[in-house]
């Protein structure tokens, strides 16, 4: 299960370094985040189930924030479309 955790590190940094190279430095930041987290947390030895517990905390957290955004924050038609 700790190598499930170095693949989301590995993907969440190829996002990261991606969005830094668009100028978008704080969604980097974010992903540079989530990269240290994920790495951290694999080479820490846990169990299966305590590595899925962390992940559904981790997927709870991160769709309440995303609604929270999508809801709040976003301002409906900035697209220009």
């Amino acid at each position: 299960m700790e190598r499930m955790y170095r693949v989301l590190g590995f993907w969440t940094g190829i996002f990261a370094v991606m969005f830094y190279l668009g100028d978008m430095y704080t969604t980097s930041l974010i992903f540079f985040g989530q990269t240290g987290f994920f790495l951290l947390l694999s080479y820490l030895k846990l169990t299966e189930r305590m590595y899925i517990y962390i992940f559904g905390a981790y997927l709870t957290v991160f769709f309440i924030g995303f609604t929270y955004w999508t809801t709040f924050m976003m301002i409906p038609g900035a697209g220009g479309h």
